[in-house]
């Protein structure tokens, strides 16, 4: 199968599978629980931003500091500054 092959492909495609959520009591990496970052996951791709994130996840881009909020440990001071592969909580607002 070429990289364009799936233009052309009249099959019935199956839609992807939501990321699934933590079981509840779920720990986050150093043990403890945080229900108030509680949501969907989010792994950052190239070109992306909070804002961008926010827009597709909230539509609003203007929610990306609850983004920020929620992922601040794991992002540190600056909120531009995330990485490709990091794997953000988005909170239920």
């Amino acid at each position: 199968m070429g990289l364009f092959d799936f233009l052309s492909d009249k099959g019935e495609q199956k839609p992807v599978e939501p990321a699934t959520k933590p079981a509840a009591g779920a720990t986050d990496f150093f043990g403890a629980g945080n229900p108030a970052t509680a949501g969907d996951s989010y792994t950052v791709v190239s070109g992306d931003s909070l804002s961008k994130i926010a827009k597709n996840h909230y539509g609003d881009a203007a929610k990306w500091p609850q983004i920020y909020e929620a992922n601040k440990a794991l992002i540190g001071n600056n909120p531009d500054h995330i990485e490709v592969g990091q794997v953000l909580t988005l909170p239920s607002l």
